[in-house]
């Protein structure tokens, strides 16, 4: 690809085979699949709907499996279509498929609708008089977790309509917000790169290379601010409506209830963070400044490698071996489930113009695998991308045994799979730094990750809640929205980095203010908890990689308690954020010594 920089600089890159879901958008299983769940579907509503109430235990277990197979089937389709998709969002044929997939399981999935609205209005003995038999105990987890939202839920009707009605809804402006940025290019040293390509230049080594990239970004992004202005305000009205309607106080609430995390638990993480801003970020990129000879750093300086070294780039066979051993070495087990992802092309890796932007792993369903994709270009960065998504693969891959139902985990504790593989793999590199130069680039660039994971998440929170709360008194004009961005990054990064220019506009590109609201504090939850995991295992536990990988074939079925309870750790304790963060301190201790 021409207009990738140094397109062979990292080898061969890996395009993900998705022939184990289904062969081709028009496949005669595909077809057969999707027919099979909506007949499933009809029948099952006739056979149980309004007929819960007079079932046995072990007929009751019988209906919730039938259920479940029939959500996978659905979602197995689903998957495939989504995946298809962000191959590349600028295909029209593959979009227009995505979308007649997506209308087609929206109304497979609306005649399933009813069963937890009736298993919500069972009582407690009721239930409790079932779950005697073991057919049906087997879904207990999954039982108290739908049933924490039944306050929430609303009748019938008014759920079949909001679940209708989200396909022009938020779905719709979703797609429009990724095809969008998708199809934005920008200008940087006579080539039009994708937005993954121009933001991967703020870590290159040639500093008038990041200016250009970064204010190319930042002018094409305020471009299009009002669009994405637009789509910021309607989809917060759009959750305030519904939040109002099923009866939520504020706009995180709903998303600390799929957490299953408290909201006091969330507020120690902010609070704890928040205030650890001036000893950590502020403290960091003033030294930074100091090492590049200034006061302040221009904000496409923030990630930029230290100056008097340059990493080479990283070829994706060694990126491969570097993770790979270093997950071997924590549990030969970890690595034999992460090979597979590279042996059987469960990757996209490489690069290309219309592909979905930054990184994820995709669990799909319990019968088949998941699928990860990556932007690779050859940075150590990158290759702790890699670490990150790996983390997630091999989570879900061990928790699909849990099946359709209860394999999904909270996004908290989604996040600690994958960070604690970035930190096995970050580990593993500076063990073998060898020069002190080498070993404080990797401490510099892990302590920028860090800040990255934790400062600038939590920072999206806070961003993400003064724009619902305002919301709720009127449209905010981009003009607002880029204040309140600004005003909230130089709280959470100092007085040494400077946010002039068009960074005002930086918001716009971020996917999880309009995917996923309040997501975003899911990784500082999930760093912080590891950097306290990590500290478990390096003082000796006894079976830290048999408990560690326990936990997470546990899937959705524990609460954070439980699942942390034999590590001696709680995280409704005030002192486990403090505990998660001080080891980011210590790294800018030693970064500081070293200068």
């Amino acid at each position: 690809m021409t207009d990738r920089p140094n397109p062979g600089a990292v080898g061969a890159l890996p395009e993900w085979n998705l022939a184990d879901l289904y062969t081709a958008p028009d496949s005669p299983e595909l077809a057969a699949d999707l027919d099979k769940a909506e007949r499933e579907a009809r029948a099952f509503q006739r056979r149980w709907k309004g007929k819960l109430a007079a079932t046995d235990g072990k007929a009751f277990g019988r209906a919730i499996e039938t259920y479940e197979a029939v959500s996978e089937l659905a979602a197995r389709v689903e998957s495939y279509a989504q995946l298809l998709h962000a191959s590349d969002l600028s295909d029209a044929a593959t979009g227009k498929f995505r979308q007649a997939v997506r209308e087609r399981v929206t109304a497979i999935t609306g005649e399933l609708l009813f069963f937890t609205l009736e298993i919500d209005r069972m009582g407690d003995d009721e239930l409790e008089t079932r779950l005697a038999d073991p057919k049906a105990a087997r879904y207990r987890p999954w039982l108290r977790d739908i049933r924490l939202s039944r306050a929430h839920r609303l009748d019938e009707e008014t759920e079949r309509l909001f679940h209708v009605k989200r396909l022009t809804g938020r779905a719709a402006w979703t797609r429009l917000f990724d095809e969008t940025m998708a199809a934005l290019r920008f200008p940087v040293g006579g080539r039009k790169l994708t937005g993954q390509e121009a933001l991967h230049l703020l870590s290159d080594p040639d500093a008038a290379l990041r200016r250009e990239a970064a204010e190319s970004v930042g002018r094409i992004l305020g471009e299009n601010v009002r669009l994405f202005a637009l789509i910021a305000n309607t989809l917060a009205k759009d959750k305030e409506i519904e939040d109002g309607w099923r009866g939520y106080e504020t706009p995180q609430a709903a998303r600390h209830l799929s957490n299953r995390v408290e909201a006091p638990v969330v507020e120690a993480l902010i609070r704890a963070v928040t205030e650890a801003c001036p000893r950590l970020s502020h403290r960091y990129y003033a030294l930074k400044a100091r090492w590049f000879g200034v006061d302040m750093l221009d904000y496409w300086d923030r990630n930029a490698p230290l100056p008097g070294g340059e990493d080479a780039d990283i070829p994706w066979g060694e990126a491969e071996r570097i993770v790979l051993d270093a997950y071997g070495a924590f549990s030969p087990r970890m690595r034999r489930i992460a090979s597979r992802f590279f042996d059987e092309r469960w990757i996209d890796a490489a690069p290309r113009p219309g592909k979905s932007p930054g990184a994820f792993s995709h669990s799909t369903v319990p019968s088949a695998h998941p699928y990860i994709l990556l932007n690779y270009q050859g940075g150590t960065r990158d290759v702790m991308v890699l670490a990150h998504e790996l983390g997630h693969g091999v989570h879900q891959a061990l928790a699909a045994a849990q099946g359709r139902l209860m394999a999904e985990t909270p996004l908290t504790l989604a996040e600690t799979a994958s960070v604690f593989g970035e930190m096995l793999t970050f580990r593993a590199l500076l063990d073998r730094a060898g020069e002190p130069a080498r070993r404080k680039r990797l401490l510099a660039s892990k302590v920028e990750d860090m800040l990255n994971t934790v400062i600038r998440q939590i920072a999206f929170y806070r961003f993400e809640s003064i724009v619902h709360e305002e919301r709720r008194e009127g449209e905010l004009t981009a003009e607002r929205l880029c204040d309140i961005w600004l005003d909230v990054q130089r709280e959470s990064l100092g007085p040494a980095i400077r946010l002039g220019g068009d960074y005002r506009y930086y918001w716009t590109y971020i996917p999880h203010f309009v995917h996923s609201p309040f997501y975003v504090y899911a990784y500082a939850f999930g760093d912080c908890l590891v950097n306290s995991l990590y500290a478990v295992h390096e003082a000796g536990e006894p079976d830290f990689p048999e408990k560690y990988l326990s936990m997470l074939e546990a899937g959705g079925t524990l609460h954070h308690r439980e699942l942390l309870a034999p590590f001696g750790l709680d995280a409704s304790e005030p002192a486990f954020w403090t505990k998660g963060l001080s080891l980011i301190e210590t790294m800018i201790d030693e970064l500081e010594a070293v200068s």
